[in-house]
């Protein structure tokens, strides 16, 4: 069974021109918050779930938050980074009503091959997975896009070693999950 994401032609999208202008796009945050901001930020999300939830953390105990170094150190806050991630999620949509693959669905057609029907397994793994991507990009220091494609303008071989191992951990993690039991 495929699942590739198609044009209103029913056209896959062409990876190449994906990555040409995520790269365009790193290019330009990067100049622009060199322009606005005096100091270069590169790409990068999940610095912005640590202020995400230093910000509901506020509503609820705000001196835990002004004492917890995490959160001081990461001020907590509303910023570009931040936007760039509400605009992640408002493009997705817009992109996916555009080329008319927008549906609501519980559980994803490659999950339900293997895993089966249930929502609430899904909801589960999926959180589970989460925590877990959370956990290394705050050991790391900086999530994939960080150091995979803002490491990489820089040419740093930390960002080639990295990403190698970002690519080589998600193929073996999805062969084992998705393996196919032979009769």
């Amino acid at each position: 069974m495929k699942y590739q994401s198609q044009d209103q032609d029913g056209r896959p999208w062409s990876p190449y021109l994906a990555g040409a202008l995520v790269g365009v796009l790193a290019i330009l945050s990067a100049y622009a918050t060199t322009v606005w901001m005096g100091k270069t930020n590169y790409l990068g999300a999940s610095t912005t779930f640590v202020r995400a939830a230093g910000l509901i953390e506020q509503q609820v105990a705000a001196e835990h938050v002004a004492e917890n170094v995490y959160f001081t150190k990461e001020k907590v806050r509303v910023d570009w980074q931040f936007l760039f991630v509400v605009g992640i999620l408002i493009g997705a949509f817009l992109a996916s009503r555009l080329d008319g693959s927008f549906r609501l669905e519980g559980v994803p057609p490659i999950w339900r091959d293997r895993f089966g029907d249930s929502v609430v397994r899904r909801a589960i793994g999926a959180f589970g997975g989460g925590v877990v991507a959370m956990f290394g990009a705050r050991l790391a220091d900086g999530c994939p896009s960080g150091h995979g494609l803002s490491g990489m303008m820089q040419l740093s071989v930390s960002a080639f070693v990295a990403l190698a191992m970002f690519f080589g951990a998600g193929v073996a993690v999805a062969a084992f999950i998705y393996r196919r039991n032979k009769p």
